[in-house]
């Protein structure tokens, strides 16, 4: 494997980037053509190649807006890295099936993301805290 650990944090770090600016194009242009995606938990399950996972990124860009992405820490191994990061924004849509109204929201994420030789992510792998998601958007 020749991709630095530099070279996978200015990649992810764009990724991330073009989520925080609802950029689907830009989001999908970071993933290989035959790239694995998979939200763990996701109705849908894992899907393969960018157009497929086109629709999971419009559907989360009308579920939350505002974003930012902090990152934890980040550890790495050949070719790949795993992210711990802070996700905070606001629920406008429905987010993961949870009714947002426009509520404030934050979740934890891991990321365990693999790379091409060529920089690009071949593989992404999404853990999402969906018990603070729930906590936060489900009013008894």
């Amino acid at each position: 494997m020749t991709i630095s650990t530099a070279e996978m944090d200015r990649k992810i770090d764009e990724h991330f980037n073009f989520e925080a600016n609802d950029d689907v194009e830009g989001v999908v242009a970071t993933l290989s053509p035959g790239a694995r995606h998979d939200i763990v938990g996701w109705p849908s399950g894992p899907t393969r190649g960018r157009d497929n996972a086109r629709p999971f990124y419009e559907g989360m860009f009308a579920d939350l807006a505002d974003g930012k992405v902090t990152c934890i820490k980040r550890l790495y191994g050949d070719g790949f890295l795993v992210d711990e990061s802070l996700w905070e924004g606001t629920a406008p849509g429905n987010p993961f099936g949870f009714e947002g109204k426009g509520r404030p929201l934050s979740f934890r994420l891991l990321h365990v993301i693999e790379f091409t030789d060529e920089g690009m992510i071949d593989r992404e792998q999404v853990w999402c805290d969906f018990m603070a998601i729930k906590q936060q958007l489900v009013q008894d």
